[in-house]
């Protein structure tokens, strides 16, 4: 059997190299940065001197449990995943055999210098895999500078993840761009070395083994990059499953969707791309918009859907949004969770 590490030699869009523990960048390293020219050379330089930018934490745990008839798949932008106890609440209630992450910071003072991703994945019995989008040289955003004034990130991660109660077989990271927007383009302060990516598991499931992805595309971008980061995506998917079946899901950032548009790719083209592919999206979900108000009441509406859930050789039901909120109501991320259940094409389990 062919591994993720044989099919990432010599391609750099793919990271295979898996480990128990990322490595934090030193200090000498965020002196080097701040002081660095805001160049896409620099920003490369940079990258290059980041173990974390080139490796995969991985933790596989045996959860001693199994799974029903059809296999519960949901996809969350967690807006860093500050909440601990209400993002647990949430997931557990969702019912997710795996859950496809993505905003996770291990180290960040926005989200209380924890390892986000592995505290939740402890608490729910989990295994993970947890892959570094950016390494933040600052607070975050204007409004996390303003909120977090005088406090310092322990490391500084921002990433995307995968849970799963079922058995990692393979795991890898796929760089979607090159990097460097944040770096280039940080008319807003928010300093990050780094690109988007998406996170790659091959899963043993009831039903035999499938690929599922979790994927975060640009924001700061327009449809015909989205476009381009989806080719890279699907293409390297390829190489990766083979002939499995793949449920890929995350945030898309479709953001020019009319709200509740069930004809997407009249206005997006990777949906174009995703259907030449294989690929369906129509029972996978329920067009519902994922975007909310955070706790500070932003962003604003009117809102679309952003996240979304694909998938090849598996049939799709249940599409259901879930309102990401704790017991009070109030706002735990301005992203909804999506799911829906998937199971062997002709079964009844979707």
């Amino acid at each position: 059997m062919t591994r993720f590490s044989d099919l990432a030699t010599g391609d750099r869009n793919l990271v295979a190299v898996a480990v128990e523990t990322l490595a934090a960048p030193s200090a000498a390293f965020f002196q080097d940065a701040r002081s660095a020219e805001m160049t896409q050379a620099e920003h490369d330089r940079l990258a290059a001197a980041l173990p974390a930018l080139s490796t995969i934490e991985v933790v596989n745990v045996d959860s001693g449990t199994g799974v029903g008839n059809g296999l519960v798949i949901a996809a969350w932008n967690a807006e860093r995943l500050k909440y601990q106890a209400p993002s647990l609440a949430l997931v557990r209630q969702s019912g997710a055999d795996i859950l496809l992450l993505s905003e996770a910071d291990l180290g960040t003072a926005r989200a209380g210098n924890r390892h986000t991703v592995a505290d939740l994945a402890r608490d729910l019995g989990m295994s993970y895999v947890f892959g570094v989008e950016f390494v933040e040289l600052g607070l975050g955003n204007s409004r996390e500078r303003e909120r977090h004034k005088g406090q310092t990130n322990s490391i500084g991660f921002h990433g995307n993840a995968l849970l799963s109660r079922l058995p990692l077989q393979d795991t890898a990271l796929i760089r979607l761009d090159d990097g460097g927007t944040w770096w280039t383009d940080a008319k807003d302060g928010q300093g990050r070395i780094g690109g988007r990516m998406a996170i790659a598991a091959k899963i043993e499931t009831v039903f035999g083994p499938i690929l599922a992805v979790s994927v975060h595309l640009e924001s700061k971008t327009d449809v015909e990059d989205r476009a381009r980061q989806t080719k890279r995506l699907i293409e390297t998917i390829d190489r990766l499953a083979g002939d499995l079946p793949v449920v890929i899901g995350g945030d898309f950032n479709t953001n020019i969707l009319p709200s509740g548009s069930r004809e997407p790719g009249a206005h997006e083209p990777l949906f174009g791309l995703f259907a030449e592919a294989g690929y369906r999206w129509e029972t996978a979900n329920d067009f519902a918009p994922t975007r909310r108000s955070g706790p500070d009441g932003i962003p604003q509406p009117p809102f679309t859907r952003l996240d979304w859930l694909f998938a090849r050789s598996l049939a799709a039901g249940e599409a259901v949004t879930v309102p990401a909120v704790d017991a009070d109501g109030a706002a735990i991320s301005d992203h909804e969770l999506v799911k829906a259940r998937f199971s062997p094409p002709g079964s009844q389990a979707a």
